[in-house]
């Protein structure tokens, strides 16, 4: 890649998952990338795997002190930043009845306030430098709410408002805005999900690979693209149903039957994998 076309890209939550497959994504493409998480040992094992193109730093991205210093050593590093991706997200899994406020109170302030803070903190840099590109990982639960991630769709539904009202508001200016929405993805956040029966209808369908959306993640950021849906086809079905109270009804008996079974498979097929223990 031409050096005029080479981006520093900063990736949050890249210790592994979506994160991490973007930037291995984005340097494979000639881009310079900065792994930032709070697992700052994870961050570091996977800008170590990366070579000279990445460097790992440590971001607790709800800490405002934490991205105005981190920023500041990007650009002391490589005098800009180009991108950033806002990906870190946690889950805490359960019926709504079942997870205590606090974990709902950290979901939303992770998920939600997290990226908000990470738009908040480039904003104005990007606006003073003349150029930008914000992409917000989302997801399709800001569309389909499921059980059992009835907070974390919340923080996705809350994420993609404050992310076209953002852009709303600065349109016309220098900042591009992405917001792309993947199905279940193959990530350790999958994992945890699959130790839960309320998260059955997260497996009715096929899960992605994070190598396929950490690969389209690159090229949004190549074309702007205004919002990403993985995979494409999905589009159109999940708005559908987002705006209509029973067809999510009737989607969540039938799915949830199918994804039930799939779950009680994977688990076989990952008990074999292991082994007795």
């Amino acid at each position: 890649m031409k050096a005029a076309k080479s981006k520093v890209i900063l990736i949050t939550g890249a210790a592994s998952g979506i994160g991490a497959a973007t930037a291995q994504a984005a340097v494979a493409a000639g881009h310079r990338v900065v792994v930032a998480d709070i697992d700052v040992a994870g961050a570091e094992s996977v800008a170590g795997s990366l070579g000279e193109g990445a460097i790992a730093v440590r971001l607790d991205i709800r800490e405002e002190a934490d991205w105005a210093g981190v920023l500041d050593a990007v650009v002391a590093r490589h005098g800009r930043l180009d991108v950033l991706v806002n990906n870190a997200a946690i889950v805490h899994t359960g019926y709504v009845r079942d997870v205590p406020l606090e974990r709902h109170a950290q979901t939303m302030t992770t998920n939600f306030l997290g990226a908000v803070a990470g738009m908040l903190a480039v904003l104005p840099r990007f606006k003073a430098q003349g150029s930008g590109h914000i992409v917000n990982v989302s997801s399709m639960t800001a569309f389909i709410p499921f059980p059992g991630l009835a907070t974390y769709a919340a923080a996705k539904h809350a994420l993609r408002a404050f992310h076209h009202a953002l852009a709303l508001e600065e349109r016309g200016g220098p900042v591009a805005f992405t917001i792309v929405y993947p199905t279940a993805t193959e990530t350790p956040m999958l994992d945890k999900e699959a130790e839960d029966d309320a998260l059955a209808l997260a497996f009715a369908g096929t899960p992605m690979t994070a190598d396929a959306v950490g690969t389209a993640i690159v090229a949004a950021i190549r074309k702007q693209s205004v919002e990403v849906y993985l995979p494409p086809e999905r589009g159109k079905v999940v708005r559908r149903l987002g705006t209509s109270p029973p067809a999510l009804v009737a989607m969540v008996e039938r799915n949830g039957a199918i994804g039930a079974e799939k779950l009680k498979a994977r688990r076989a097929a990952r008990a074999a994998e292991t082994g007795p223990t």
